[in-house]
């Protein structure tokens, strides 16, 4: 006997071949073999105590407040429990239904939908990259004074930092980078910004020569319009925005280059964010963060196929919140955008490993490891040969029965 669990449709139906069902019997039974749990927020009584009901006809389940059984409370949460053929059954079901309960249906079937999708093609002003196909790198470049990890190359009144920027992307692309990131200001706790003229001093002469020079598409990390617009008419392609869109200036200024764009979850700024930090419930919060930005850039007309979505591993999250968003990283997935994060060298691996250089980079691999099993499409790491390396074994693993 064997017990199964399973991480893809693909490895049931690998399972239901080696058995030899039918394929018409297996279109059927393949939705009964998928099972999870779905958690909607503030569902006032009336509609969560028939969801209740219709979850329980279909032979599934649904937890709910015992306030909104009695009447006690207005509101409730409610955790849907049952298979992908039940959840199938109750969107037909909630289309007719009122209370609330139609608008639940269609957020359940895009959710679901959203979830198990995995075909995301970047689109970019040069070139396209398959995100769905293989985890992707993000090399990072930091052309700053210094960095928490200590590779900053930028030197005021020295132009040495553009020739270092060149030999190390360079290299990176050699290692398995697919992107590389560019940044020019601190973003670590407590770093105070600078000002967009030297911001521009530090990237400009590295977009110019890294846009020129290698083959994969240049990413600009930064928050500023002005400094995103220089980098774009200087080739990059994509704005990776700590802040979020924010600024609508930002948004406007993605949607007319066309350029892609990533949306990054922070509390407040570097400045503050370790010092606010204040969650109801923090992957929910970051979900609804991110959901709100998206429909903001799209309200601005940024295309669906630019945006990239980031919870913002150390940005306003303690330690315990950095491995909480990892471990539910895949709970993003329902945001239907590819999903990109950032655990290098960061501080919270210390905390376990010890404030080594060595320690940080064997714990980012770990992370790497982990965020691309649960849904991460773009690794922003300083390590790419490691990282790539890890990637390798990792996809031997998953497609070790294929």
């Amino acid at each position: 006997m064997r017990i199964l669990s399973f991480t893809s449709q693909k490895e049931i139906k690998k399972i239901m071949h080696g058995i030899g069902v039918d394929p018409y019997g297996m279109k059927i039974m393949l939705p009964k073999a998928i099972n999870f749990t779905i958690l909607l927020k503030g569902i006032n009584n009336i509609a969560a105590n028939i969801l209740k009901q219709e979850m329980l006809a279909l032979g599934a389940d649904a937890a709910i407040t015992r306030g909104a059984l009695t009447g006690k409370t207005k509101k409730t949460d409610v955790l849907l429990i049952g298979s992908l053929a039940q959840f199938n059954s109750l969107k037909t079901k909630l289309k007719h239904q009122p209370f609330g309960l139609r608008s639940i249906g269609e957020e359940l079937e895009k959710g679901i939908k959203d979830y198990f999708r995995d075909n995301f093609v970047l689109s970019l002003r040069k070139c396209s990259l398959d995100l769905g196909k293989r985890t992707h790198i993000m090399g990072i470049i930091n052309v700053t004074p210094d960095s928490f990890s200590g590779d900053g190359l930028y030197r005021r009144g020295s132009s040495d930092f553009i020739g270092l920027a060149l030999k190390k992307a360079e290299k990176m692309v050699e290692d398995g980078a697919d992107i590389i990131d560019v940044g020019g200001q601190y973003t670590r706790p407590g770093a105070r910004g600078i000002s967009v003229i030297e911001e521009l001093r530090r990237v400009m002469p590295v977009i110019k020569l890294l846009s020129r020079s290698i083959k994969v598409p240049i990413s600009l990390d930064t928050s500023k319009p002005e400094v995103a617009k220089a980098a774009l008419d200087a080739g990059a392609q994509i704005v990776n925005d700590i802040c979020g869109l924010r600024d609508k200036r930002m948004i406007k200024l993605v949607a007319k280059y066309e350029a892609a764009v990533v949306i990054m979850h922070m509390l407040g700024k570097p400045v503050n964010m370790q010092t606010i930090i204040s969650y109801h419930s923090l992957i929910d919060d970051i979900a609804v963060y991110l959901k709100n930005a998206i429909e903001l850039a799209h309200s601005f007309g940024v295309k669906s196929d630019k945006i990239i979505i980031d919870p913002g591993i150390g940005f306003g999250k303690n330690p315990v919140h950095n491995f909480q968003i990892i471990k539910r990283l895949s709970d993003f997935k329902v945001l239907g955008k590819p999903i990109l994060i950032g655990p290098s060298r960061k501080s919270f691996i210390a905390n376990v490993l010890g404030d080594h250089l060595q320690s940080r980079i064997i714990g980012t691999l770990a992370n790497c490891v982990v965020a691309a099993q649960n849904g991460a499409n773009i690794l922003r790491v300083h390590d790419v040969k490691e990282v790539n390396q890890s990637l390798r074994i990792f996809e031997a693993i998953k497609n070790a029965d294929r």
